[in-house]
């Protein structure tokens, strides 16, 4: 006989309505909801800026810990001490129709709860635009753990009849699947447990994927858990004779019922099935890599060979998951063209050789294994082969887009000639010696040669080329790139008043624009070793040949500085380190070009500022900019001049501490397209961008944000090539989403306290200036005293200006000391105005979150005293 669904029903109607027939139903939601609320916004919620649920997701399973049990406390344990339960088995019921209306009344309730705390997504709407994909599928998580756990706190309920020995007990059973891989750990097996654990499974919800191992975990964990409820419950048919022997039985069939589990969640694990929620559609191929591999050629087949270690550390699980997930797409939808060979790679054997062979080494990364620190060697590469080339990726770091590369190394394998990237020899040195990482990066997908600027440059030699602080070049040099730029050559330039990438182990920058360029063998002339003065730079490094070609105006030697800081884990870092981002203005990052069409943030050190000249017949097209909160400051005012000394015979030049920032309210330009009828150009006033520490952090993710500086550079490199395949796809990523709401609030504190900041060195200059006057008229009277002989007077005059120079140095310090004050009292007050908004922000949070669930008991307290009331007598009511 099947389940009969009324029985079902009306066992669901009893214990749902009992749970909520007394206050304490109510006041667990209101708890769960207020918790809920102070761990999803609490302090690192405002310093991560984004709108999402990940503080909340953290804490969730600890939540659940507490909450479920005081569900499920009362389900078996109260009716058996009020002895209920008895009478609850004398129904025609099937013990199996009792359990499953008992825990849909429990998961009803649970859902209720949450249902309520679904008040922080309206919350966060109000704070800023979240990815309702990613909330959807991270309540779906909520959800389905708290459902797994439910059944885990009816079994503790049965096997007591005290409400608070099943409620301890039910904390200690649901922190079974919570820290299983953390007491793992304690018996050296934490590595191996750990894939079991209920935050381990849960994690992907949080990520907005639905997988299907997840969804077999939390359906076989409650399965489980419920089939020991009904074992409970059928122990009263046991007889005392055969107790021993059937529960044996029993037990033998739950541990069957586990491994049965165990191995289907296994097996999902394996396909890497997974449902992707998110906006962006992050975890699902794109349609430019399916449409790639449907058009490759059957007679020249492609095959990836794929070397990865068969364990990886925890940090590297959903890496090497996510890598062999889309090995298996691409296998499936290349058909016949396109093979996938997977070598499961231990360090130190065959198939180790084998994977050196091609390029692929091991990377040793720190992973922390059974609570120790460790390095361990690590094989996550690939190599793409077919008749024509052949790609290595060497490493598949946690940051790398796993489909983009492998999008990209097919379609350069299945070309039968690469294009070709030119990169200009200058004091950058970007190739030759030590090589940058855009290189290693550009010879993935292109072949990358040197273009010497001492001869005439062909643009029939390559496609595209790059040209690194074209500033350095001599005057012959600049001549025959110019010369170049003229003949309509794609050309990518870089070019920085202040390149920190160029920093010497002095801490300084001696290769600056304003610079002399430095002198060639490095001699100390203190040491007998001086070499001939080098050749100076073409137009004093002002590039102006350059720039007049280009049609664009650029100042060598100012910096842009910016406010905006949406992170506030890097507040510590000047202004002149400006973050890029969509969210500040719709302007910063431009959608008419597709270089920066899909790119939500960037940044740029101490960058230049570019304008179009009014007489240029040029289209003239910013890429990015600067925000309204910013700036722009000469040489002089940013920077501390350096000397000269025996180790370092090259003129330095270090940035000031405080430099004086005033906040112009205009957005200044820092790359930009530009088009005409002989000039195909993009300039970027700032080489920090193309540092080889973005390239790395690319790969490693060891931040919590992401740049896409490395994004841009291979975008404008493949627009100016005209090879536009691959910009759709290295383009797609998460929306760079924040608490806008807050942060217009800070900006507002930001130009408040740069005019007191204004106003407070305005009257220390006027002191100071108002000091100068008294000294300059005390001189003036000196010198108008006829009483007073040329000699005595010439006396006296120095005299006072040797008095009033001690004066006025004394007076100078103190001035500046106060202004000093003055200007970190503004910055405290500023910081303390920003902690104080995040706090009301979030009390003012957390208060509304619980209104609805207060209303509704309110509501049907009067709905239930209403009908109290009239069901009585009238004639035996009081008065």
């Amino acid at each position: 006989m099947g389940v009969r669904h009324k029985i079902v029903q009306a066992i669901f109607r009893r214990n749902f309505s009992s749970y909520f027939s007394g206050v304490l139903g109510y006041l667990f939601i209101i708890v769960f909801v207020i918790a809920s609320g102070f761990l999803a916004l609490n302090a690192r919620f405002f310093t991560a800026n984004e709108p999402n649920l990940d503080q909340l997701t953290n804490w969730f399973p600890l939540l659940l810990l507490f909450f479920v049990p005081a569900i499920t406390m009362s389900v078996w344990a109260e009716e058996r001490k009020m002895g209920t339960d008895e009478l609850l088995f004398t129904l025609p019921a099937t013990d199996l129709e009792v359990l499953l209306g008992k825990y849909f009344a429990t998961l009803a309730v649970y859902t209720v709860a949450l249902a309520f705390s679904t008040t922080l997504v309206l919350v966060l709407t109000f704070l800023g635009n979240p990815d309702w994909g990613l909330l959807v599928t991270t309540y779906f998580g909520y959800w389905i753990a708290g459902a797994a756990l439910l059944s885990a706190g009816m079994f503790a309920s049965i096997l007591t009849s005290n409400i608070t020995v099943a409620f301890v007990l039910g904390i200690v059973i649901s922190a079974i699947p919570v820290y299983i891989g953390k007491l793992g750990a304690v018996v050296g097996l934490g590595e191996w447990m750990e894939p079991f654990s209920l935050q381990e499974q849960f994690r992907d919800f949080g990520m907005g994927v639905i997988p299907l191992t997840g969804l077999m975990y939390f359906a076989g964990f409650t399965t489980v858990m419920l089939y020991l409820n009904l074992v409970m419950m059928s122990k009263r048919h046991w007889g005392a004779d055969q107790s021993t022997k059937i529960g044996t039985q029993y037990g033998l069939r739950a541990v069957s019922v586990a491994v049965v589990v165990s191995c289907v969640t296994a097996w999902a694990g394996q396909t890497a099935i997974r449902v992707d929620a998110t906006t962006e559609k992050l975890f699902s191929l794109s349609s430019t890599t399916q449409q790639m591999l449907r058009k490759l050629d059957s007679e020249r087949p492609i095959e990836i060979q794929a070397f990865i270690s068969p364990e990886v550390p925890r940090e590297y699980v959903d890496t090497r998951k996510r890598l062999v997930g889309l090995l298996r797409q691409f296998d499936e939808m290349g058909g016949r063209n396109l093979d996938v060979r997977y070598v499961e790679v231990e360090t130190d054997s065959e198939q180790a050789e084998e994977a050196e062979h091609f390029g692929i080494r091991p990377v040793r990364v720190m992973s922390e294994r059974d609570g120790r620190r460790s390095q361990v060697d690590v094989f996550l590469g690939a190599v793409v082969i077919s008749s024509y080339d052949k790609v290595v990726v060497p490493f598949f770091g946690k940051g790398l887009p796993i489909e983009y590369e492998l999008t990209r190394s097919v379609q350069t394998v299945a070309q039968e000639e690469r294009m070709t990237v030119g990169i200009l020899e200058t004091d950058a040195g970007l190739i030759g010696g030590r090589e940058w990482q855009i290189v290693q990066e550009l010879e993935k997908q292109y072949d990358v040669e040197a273009v010497s600027p001492t001869s005439a440059i062909n643009r029939r030699d390559f496609d595209v080329l790059i040209a690194v602080m074209p500033s350095s070049l001599t005057d012959p040099q600049m001549e025959n790139f110019v010369e170049y730029v003229r003949t309509g050559g794609p050309v990518l330039i870089f070019d920085d008043p202040f390149p920190l990438a160029f920093s010497n182990q002095f801490g300084g920058v001696s290769n600056a624009p304003r610079q002399p360029k430095p002198s060639q063998g490095g001699g100390n002339p203190m040491m007998g070793g001086g070499q001939p003065p080098p050749e100076q730079k073409a137009d004093g490094g002002r590039a102006t040949r350059l720039l007049e070609t280009l049609g664009i105006n650029w100042q060598y030697d100012r910096v842009v500085f910016d406010g905006h800081n949406p992170h506030l884990e890097f507040d510590h870092l000047p202004q002149e380190y400006v973050f890029v981002t969509k969210q500040d203005s719709a302007d910063s990052i431009s959608d008419e070009n597709e270089v920066t069409s899909g790119l939500e943030e960037l940044i740029v050190m101490y960058a230049g500022s570019i304008s179009k000249r009014t007489s240029a017949d040029i289209d003239f097209v910013p890429l990015f900019s600067t925000g309204a909160t910013s700036g722009l400051m000469n040489w002089s005012e940013f920077v501390e001049e350096g000397g000269f000394n025996m180790f370092n015979p090259q003129p330095s030049a270090s940035p000031k501490e405080d430099p004086n920032r005033e906040i112009d309210n205009e957005r200044h330009v820092i790359a930009a397209k530009i088009d005409g009828d002989d000039v195909d150009a993009i300039f970027v006033a700032d080489v920090d961008i193309i540092s080889d520490f973005f390239f790395q952090e690319r790969s490693l993710s060891n931040l919590s944000m992401k740049f896409d500086n490395v994004t841009f550079i291979l975008n404008a490199v493949d627009h100016l090539a005209n090879n536009n395949t691959n910009i759709e796809l290295r383009s797609r990523r998460k929306k760079h989403r924040t608490l806008t709401r807050i942060e217009a609030r800070k900006r507002e504190f930001l130009t408040e306290a740069n005019k007191a900041e204004k106003a407070a060195k305005k009257a220390a200059d006027k002191e100071l200036d108002e000091r100068k006057k008294e000294l300059s008229e005390r001189v003036k009277e000196i010198e108008a005293d006829e009483s007073l002989d040329p000699i005595a007077k010439q006396q006296l005059v120095m005299n006072a200006q040797r008095a009033e120079q001690q004066r006025l140095s004394l007076a100078e310090a103190q001035i500046d000391q106060g202004k000093n004050d003055k200007l970190r009292k503004i910055r405290a007050i500023t910081n303390r105005k920003e902690r104080k908004m995040e706090s009301r922000v979030r009390y003012w949070a957390v208060g509304f979150l619980p209104l609805p669930a207060l209303l509704l008991g309110i509501c049907v307290f009067f709905v239930r005293l209403n009908a109290e009331s009239s069901s009585v007598d009238p004639t035996r009511r009081k008065g």
